[in-house]
């Protein structure tokens, strides 16, 4: 792209009638320590089966990447969300749904708002709407200089309490952010998104004007209890439509809900999907007890995604709080 070379993986055919599910990882991790868990367990494979997979990361963020050149000027995170639509043009993808995790979430939901023509729905991870604040600025200074950049991240993917408690899984991914991604190129990426600007969204006032920013298309925010983002998606969500946005805010569940309890973000991601009108792609009970109520996948659309609709089905098939 413009901005520098994107590492894609695609995975499944695309279908002129059928989007495809685009993903892009927090800040160092890569597609497989990103998504690996959730997308090689067993109920994602109903999803994945119908459904093609674009897996995306940012320049030198793959696994094994090769340092970035000297001299090279690390994109912003605007600049990362208008290199997508060449990914879309290469692989010939007419729209997608997007599903991303931290920074991934952030740069998607850019993406929507600038080309909502090409965005069918968006699976929103930790996302934090808010450029980083003086206090946060400060502290991330401080942390840069005393800790190594696996600490710096493992800080950012995980809250305090999952950091001091759950030991194998912050090993885990400590060992990760050393041994898979290169640590030069991950300090970029993080630096760009500390430098993130606002999303600059606005909730839609009922006879207010037509023209406020926000997304437009079905939105899931999902964020567990003990995340150190819980704070921020809880403010994305008050700022979206509240006809088109469901928080799911799980119990729990820590820095990372895909890896931490995969099925139940998979099971909400199926509801999702069959409340865009996809149902026919999944085969699963909420998809035959709509048909019994005598309404057909065609006659939900995107728009028609409601809050109070989407809370129901979610709290009933993962019961977890919404």
């Amino acid at each position: 792209t413009q901005y520098g070379k994107l590492h894609c993986t695609m995975t499944g055919t695309p279908r002129a009638n059928r989007p495809v599910i685009l993903t892009f990882p927090d800040v160092g991790l890569n597609h497989k320590t990103c998504f690996e868990t959730m997308f090689e367990h067993m109920d994602m494979l109903e999803i994945i089966k119908n459904m093609p997979v674009c897996h995306v990361e940012a320049p030198g963020q793959n696994e094994g990447a090769k340092t970035l050149p000297t001299g090279y000027t690390y994109p912003t995170m605007d600049q990362l969300s208008e290199a997508l639509p060449a990914v879309l043009k290469h692989f010939g993808l007419r729209n997608v749904i997007g599903l991303g995790v931290g920074a991934g979430a952030y740069i998607l939901a850019k993406f929507a708002l600038n080309h909502p023509d090409l965005v069918d729905g968006l699976v929103l991870i930790n996302v934090n709407p808010n450029p980083e604040g003086i206090m946060d600025s400060v502290a991330n200074k401080i942390t840069e200089w005393t800790h190594t950049l696996p600490d710096t991240v493992i800080t950012h993917l995980f809250g305090k309490e999952e950091i001091e408690t759950n030991h194998d899984l912050i090993a885990t991914y400590r060992h990760y952010i050393a041994t898979t991604m290169n640590q030069s190129n991950v300090s970029q990426f993080l630096r760009s998104y500390n430098s993130r600007g606002a999303l600059e969204v606005e909730r839609p006032v009922p006879g207010g004007s037509i023209n406020v920013r926000t997304l437009k298309c079905a939105t899931l925010l999902v964020v567990g209890d003990n995340s150190p983002a819980v704070e921020a998606v809880v403010e994305c969500n008050s700022k979206l439509n509240p006809t088109k946005t469901t928080l799911l805010k799980m119990a729990d569940c820590g820095g990372l809900p895909q890896v931490d309890q995969p099925a139940k973000v998979i099971e909400a991601l199926k509801y999702f999907i069959q409340g865009m009108g996809y149902s026919n792609i999944t085969s699963f009970d909420g998809s035959r007890s709509r048909e019994k109520r005598g309404r057909s996948h065609t006659d939900v659309s995107m728009e028609s995604v409601s809050n109070s609709n989407m809370d129901h089905m979610i709290s009933k098939s993962t019961e977890v709080a919404c």
